[in-house]
């Protein structure tokens, strides 16, 4: 709020609301991070937000027409979470999240079909292997599994047994919340799920780690 009110505020004092993509430039360079970690990512896109709906309200229009409307070109892809672990489930996948992508589909509509079509085949999948249906805090499955590689799997078997190509049709979104399994301590990534299925503590160092997202 402290650089909303200072450091914002008197960087965007004056200038036209209507210039939405000057205003998102000139907050980017206020930064100067290449993760907002200068203003923050939260009251850097609700700066951003306000002026947009100022805008609108100036122009007596709401949001979404003043932002493109329905003459967008270039509409977000949805990433629906599908398998959750960490924090949000009571299982042993350690990564939080676990998402699908219809970077194919045609429309919000299309996308939520495909997206809808995957989930139901994921929970066939797991059906069939004996794995729990139950899902964690935020709808995905929650099933005990080994490791990040069988989830992923997983996703992919439910993406090709739904009729789409994995990498071509729809892509797999991750959100590790890494930071949950990180000990300070130890200067070390810890596995508490991996470690209690294969029975021996599992840990990664920062360099273990990136090595482990680029063979995931």
């Amino acid at each position: 709020v402290k650089n909303v009110n200072e450091k914002i505020a008197s960087a965007l004092k004056g200038m036209n609301a209507l210039n939405q993509i000057l205003i998102d430039r000139t907050l980017l360079e206020l930064d100067g991070t290449e993760n907002k970690e200068n203003l923050g990512a939260n009251a850097t896109l609700s700066a951003s937000l306000a002026c947009a709906k100022a805008a609108a309200n100036a122009m007596h229009m709401s949001l979404y027409q003043y932002i493109g409307g329905t003459g967008a070109h270039l509409m977000p892809v949805p990433m629906m979470n599908i398998l959750n672990g960490g924090k949000h489930a009571a299982n042993t996948v350690d990564f939080q999240e676990f998402m699908i992508m219809p970077i194919a589909s045609e429309s919000f509509a299309d996308a939520l079909r495909i997206c809808a079509e995957i989930y139901h085949n994921l929970k066939g999948i797991l059906k069939a292997k004996g794995l729990s249906t139950g899902v964690g805090d935020e709808g995905g499955f929650a099933p005990d599994l080994p490791d990040a590689e069988s989830v992923l799997e997983l996703i992919v078997d439910a993406i090709k047994a739904a009729g789409y190509l994995p990498g071509e049709d729809v892509w797999i979104a991750m959100d590790a919340a890494s930071s949950e399994l990180y000990d300070a301590e130890k200067n070390l990534y810890c596995f508490p799920g991996e470690s209690r299925l294969k029975g021996q503590e599992i840990t990664r160092t920062t360099e273990e780690m990136i090595q482990y997202f680029e063979h995931l």
